[in-house]
């Protein structure tokens, strides 16, 4: 049997159109653990949805061992783990293969694993601002970048930030951004990490700071296509196992595109290999 698990509470409840011989299943309040306990061998999951999805479900299985084979069918609005590894929403892409040795973030309390970044700063307040415009307008679509520019212009106010990698401390003044990647990609299609493998044994951490407004505005753009990493004196960038960020006031952040308010640090740990 093949089961598409959807989020019933997304997409407007609209439910996907799936193949007979199948089972939809709605994943609200679902135990994901004892769901997959109880799949028989040859049982495959389909996960309907885009990044936060994947997310959810990394989180949701714990430590549960995956025997059956999981898929992915992208419809959500960012899909930047599908453009990371090559592949288009709206088909059903194997993902077995990226869902081990995942990174471990510790933020606020929470303990939360990832599988394309944790990212602070303007970031995190592009994704609080989108979720204030979710909860007037639910229909209404976000303008992730419209956010971003009005942000660097007028609203979010650079940090300084303390970085440090696997022992090594950074710092930094009039920080804008300070993500830690496991992938390339983040916000719709942005290429923070162009050199990032997410099947290397690091994460990469780039640090996007600008004394002046005009200067990181009118730099922004580059990101999309990763030439912002020629930016010197803008973009640093480092690698390792074990990455904390303390900004030195309190900011929105985000992991996977879910949104976690008053964040003054964060560490990311990924697992080193055998």
């Amino acid at each position: 049997m093949k089961y598409y698990l959807y989020n019933s509470l997304a997409n407007n409840g609209i439910k996907p159109d799936i193949a007979p011989g199948t089972d939809l299943v709605d994943a609200v309040g679902l135990d994901y653990q004892e769901f997959l306990k109880g799949l028989a061998p040859e049982d495959e999951v389909v996960l309907v949805g885009g990044d936060g999805t994947l997310n959810y479900f990394i989180n949701a299985i714990g430590d549960t061992e995956i025997k059956n084979n999981i898929y992915l069918f992208g419809n959500g609005t960012g899909n930047d783990f599908l453009k990371d590894i090559d592949k288009k929403a709206g088909e059903e892409v194997p993902v077995n293969q990226y869902l081990g040795n995942l990174p471990t973030v510790y933020v606020n309390g929470l303990e939360k694993r990832f599988i394309n970044n944790m990212g602070f700063g303007i970031d995190g307040y592009c994704c609080e601002v989108a979720d204030q415009i979710k909860e007037k307008t639910p229909q209404k679509e976000i303008n992730y970048s419209g956010i971003a520019i009005k942000g660097l212009l007028f609203h979010f106010k650079p940090c300084h930030a303390e970085v440090t990698v696997d022992g090594v401390k950074h710092e930094f003044e009039n920080v804008w951004i300070a993500p830690t990647m496991k992938g390339k990609y983040y916000g719709g299609g942005m290429k923070m990490a162009p050199d990032q493998d997410r099947f290397s044994d690091k994460l990469t951490v780039v640090i996007y700071h600008c004394r002046s407004k005009l200067k990181a505005l009118i730099a922004f753009p580059s990101i999309f296509k990763g030439e912002h990493v020629k930016k010197k004196g803008i973009i640093d960038i480092y690698t390792g196992n074990e990455i904390t960020v303390r900004f030195s006031r309190p900011c929105a952040a985000q992991i996977d595109g879910e949104t976690v308010l008053n964040v003054t640090e964060y560490k990311a740990v990924l697992p080193k290999q055998d």
